[in-house]
C-alpha cells in the first residue's frame, strides 16, 4: 500500500489549484443571464469539458447525487507543456458532507511514492497523469488511500491564473510574511489577481515549512474560490469564464451533474477542513520520494470514508 515521499521541482515550476467550485456554481450564476448563457454553458461543458474515464462507474455515482449523498472528488491542478502531457502536481482529495454542509480538503504531496496502477512499479504519485492522464491518476489515487472517488477535476495552470483575473480579485489570509521582488505579502488579508496568486501557490524557499506550507497555501487560495464562486452570477463576463474552463479544465460531470450537485451541495462550502498527508523524505536509487507510512495512509483513508459519518 502506501509509502510516499516529497520534493521540490526547479523554481520556476508552476503549481497549480483546482477550482472546482467554480464549476460547481457555473450554472447557478449563469441563470441570472438567461437561456443563451446557460445554453452556452451546457455546451462547453458537456462539449469542451466533459472526459469520462473508466476507473470511475458513473451510474454508481449519478445515484448518489439523485440521494445527495456524500461524494469524493480528485483535484488535479497539472502543468501541462507543449508537446507533453505534464504531471499532475497538485492533487487534493475533496470530501464533501451534504448532511452536515461541510467539505474536507485531503492533499497529497506530488512525490508520494506509491505503486502506478496500470503500471505496476512503484513511482511518485504524480507521474501516474503523465503515464496515463486522468484514468491512471484516478486508479492510482483509489488504490493508494483504498476509496471511491466519485468524479475528477482536472485544471491546466494556465487557465487558473486566467481565471482568477476574471472571477478575482480573491483574498486570503496569510500566514507568513515575504516578498518575492515582484509583490509583497504581508502577514493577515492579502488581495491577489492571477498572476500575484501563482506566486503565492509557488512559493517554498521562504516558507520554513517548506513543500508543506505550499499545499497549504494552494488550500487557502481553494476556500478563496470557492467564497468567490458563490458570488459568480455577478461576474459580468460570464463568456470569459466559460472560455478559460473550456479551454483549460476537464471532468468526468455532465451538465446535468452539476445542476442537481448546485441544489443538494452548495452549502458544503460553509465549513472547509483541511489536511496534508504527513510523511518524511527519502532518496532511493539516487531520486528523492515522500514516504507515507501505512498507519498514515490508514488515518487518512478514515479520514475519507468515515467523514460524514
Amino acid at each position: 500500500m502506501g509509502k510516499r515521499s516529497e520534493r521540490r521541482r526547479k523554481s520556476r515550476k508552476k503549481w497549480v489549484l483546482i477550482p472546482l467550485v467554480i464549476v460547481l456554481f457555473l450554472a447557478l450564476g449563469t441563470a441570472a443571464y438567461g437561456y443563451s448563457i446557460w445554453h452556452k454553458a451546457k455546451e462547453t461543458v458537456d462539449g469542451q469539458m466533459h472526459e469520462s474515464v473508466d476507473s470511475i462507474d458513473l451510474e454508481v455515482t449519478k445515484k448518489k447525487v439523485k440521494t445527495t449523498e456524500p461524494l469524493n472528488i480528485l483535484l488535479m491542478g497539472v502543468d501541462a507543456r507543449e508537446n507533453d502531457q505534464g504531471r499532475s502536481d497538485a492533487l487534493v482529495v475533496l470530501s464533501l458532507d451534504p448532511r452536515n454542509d461541510r467539505m474536507q480538503l485531503l492533499s497529497i504531496p506530488r512525490d508520494t511514492r506509491t505503486t502506478i496502477v496500470g503500471k505496476g512499479t512503484e513511482d511518485k504519485i504524480n507521474h501516474a497523469y503523465a503515464f496515463g492522464g486522468a484514468d491512471m491518476a484516478v486508479a492510482t489515487v483509489e488504490n493508494f488511500l483504498n476509496i471511491e472517488l466519485d468524479y475528477y477535476v482536472r485544471i491546466n495552470m494556465e487557465g487558473l491564473e486566467a481565471l482568477v483575473d476574471e472571477i478575482g480579485p480573491i483574498t486570503v489570509n496569510n500566514d507568513i510574511a515575504w516578498n518575492d521582488g515582484k509583490y509583497d505579502f504581508p502577514k493577515g488579508p492579502v488581495d491577489m489577481n492571477g498572476d500575484k496568486t501563482m506566486d503565492f501557490v509557488r512559493m517554498r524557499k521562504q516558507d520554513p515549512s517548506g513543500d508543506f506550507g505550499r499545499t497549504k497555501r494552494q488550500r487557502q487560495v481553494i476556500e478563496a474560490i470557492v467564497k468567490r464562486g458563490a458570488s459568480v452570477g455577478s461576474i459580468p463576463k460570464i463568456d470569459s469564464v466559460l472560455e478559460i474552463l473550456g479551454s483549460n479544465m476537464s471532468t468526468n460531470m455532465d451538465f446535468a451533474d452539476m445542476k442537481k450537485m448546485f441544489s443538494g451541495y452548495r452549502n458544503t462550502r460553509h465549513s472547509i477542513e483541511t489536511y496534508m498527508l504527513e510523511g518524511s523524505g527519502t532518496t532511493i536509487d539516487g531520486i528523492y520520494y515522500y514516504q507515507v507510512s501505512d498507519e498514515e495512509v490508514a488515518k487518512a483513508h478514515d479520514m475519507i470514508v468515515n467523514y460524514a459519518e
